[in-house]
C-alpha cells in the first residue's frame, strides 16, 4: 500500500477513534428517569449521500509486473437500512464515483471511475453505526489510451456518525479487487484501497 493511502488511513483511524469516543459519551452521560432504555439511532430508511475521499490502486500485467495509480474520489450513493433484531441492522448501498487516480510515474495508466453494489452489516450503537459491507465493484481503468471496464468484488469496513436527525457522517475503507480486463491483448488485473467519508440524508 502505498504511502498515499497509509496517510488517509491513518486520518481515518484517528478522526474514527476521537468521534466514537464522543457518541459513546452523549450515550452515557444522558439524565436517566426511571428506567434506562438501550439508545437506539432508528437507522432505518432509505438515504442519498455523497462522498469525496482517495484511491491508491495497482495494475498487474501478466509478467506481474506492478504499476501503481493514485488519485482522489468523488461520487454519490443511494441506499437503505433495516433493523432485523436488537441492534442489528442490515442494508445495500449502491454508489458511483469519478476518479482521478493516475500513475505518479507519468506511466499512461489511470483509474477513471468506480462503481458498487454492496451489502451492510450494522451494529446500532445510537448515535454511531459500525458496519461491515461486501459486494460487486466495477471500475474503468485506460492504459496507453485504451478504455476497459473491470469487474470484481469488493469488502470494507466503516462507520456512521449522526449529526442530525436525518443527516449522518460516513466513515469507510474498502478494498477491492476489480478482476482482470484485456488492453490491446494484454491482461492487467487492477486492485484498490480507498478511503472516504461522505454526507448521507435519510428520507
Amino acid at each position: 500500500m502505498n504511502r498515499f493511502v497509509i496517510a488517509l488511513l491513518s486520518g481515518v483511524a484517528g478522526l474514527a477513534l476521537v468521534s466514537g469516543a464522543q457518541a459513546a459519551d452523549l450515550i452515557i452521560d444522558q439524565p436517566a428517569a426511571g428506567v434506562v432504555e438501550a439508545a437506539s439511532g432508528n437507522w432505518d430508511g432509505l438515504y442519498v449521500g455523497a462522498f469525496v475521499g482517495g484511491l491508491g490502486g495497482t495494475f498487474e500485467d501478466e509478467s506481474s509486473d506492478e504499476y501503481d495509480v493514485s488519485g482522489w474520489l468523488a461520487g454519490v450513493n443511494l441506499g437503505a437500512n433495516f433493523t432485523v433484531a436488537d441492534g442489528i441492522v442490515l442494508g445495500v448501498v449502491g454508489d458511483v464515483a469519478w476518479s482521478n487516480a493516475e500513475n505518479q510515474d507519468n506511466l499512461p495508466l489511470s483509474v477513471d471511475w468506480t462503481a458498487s453494489l454492496r451489502g451492510r452489516l450494522g451494529f446500532d450503537g445510537g448515535s454511531f453505526l459500525p458496519y461491515l459491507t461486501a459486494g460487486l465493484a466495477v471500475a474503468g481503468g485506460e492504459i496507453e489510451g485504451i478504455n476497459e471496464t473491470h469487474v470484481g468484488w469488493t469488502v470494507g469496513a466503516g462507520v456512521e456518525f449522526a449529526v442530525a436527525d436525518n443527516i449522518s457522517v460516513d466513515l469507510l475503507y474498502r478494498y477491492s479487487d476489480y478482476g482482470t480486463a484485456t488492453y490491446s491483448n494484454e491482461d492487467f488485473g487492477l486492485t484498490s484501497h480507498a478511503v472516504t467519508v461522505g454526507l448521507n440524508f435519510k428520507f
